[in-house]
């Protein structure tokens, strides 16, 4: 019998992962779970050169961008999805897939529920896939959302 408590829906404020909440949101009803919304902010001093001062502006501006991701997590998943769940709405800084991976350890993530923004070739290539290496890396099965998918979910 499968059981869930938690499902994390990771989150980029995109069309493409607003899809894959609703997913988590069907889930987490079903289930009776906790839904679990994280958007991670790319730590952009990890990325710079030695010093990091090219970067140093995203530090001055991150409580702005941290605010404002607060602002949009509170508006997910919608009207439509609450009171019924308890939400769980969390903001991190760091690489995307560590933290995702990191957030699902640390919060004993049973399920998570991700998008793919379906890239392929070069651009998969330079990119990378997050929901891919979440795959790999995480400790809880992942449930990859890809767009356009099938639709089973009445809006």
């Amino acid at each position: 019998m499968i059981k869930l408590q938690r499902v994390l829906c990771p989150t980029d404020f995109s069309e493409f992962s607003h899809k894959s909440i609703q997913y988590g949101c069907e889930l987490a009803r079903a289930f009776n779970a906790e839904l679990h919304l994280l958007h991670v902010m790319q730590d952009y001093n990890a990325l710079a050169p030695a010093t990091g001062e090219s970067f140093a502006v995203f530090t001055d501006w991150l409580p702005q961008f941290t605010k404002l991701a607060h602002e949009k997590l509170a508006k997910l998943p919608g009207p439509n999805w609450e009171p019924p769940m308890k939400v769980v709405r969390s903001t991190s800084v760091g690489g995307a897939i560590d933290e995702i991976v990191k957030y699902a350890k640390e919060h004993e993530i049973d399920l998570i529920v991700q998008s793919t923004h379906g890239r392929t070739g070069l651009k998969h290539f330079l990119m990378g896939s997050v929901a891919e290496s979440v795959v790999r890396y995480a400790s809880c099965p992942v449930l990859t959302v890809r767009h356009p998918e099938h639709e089973f979910i009445e809006s």
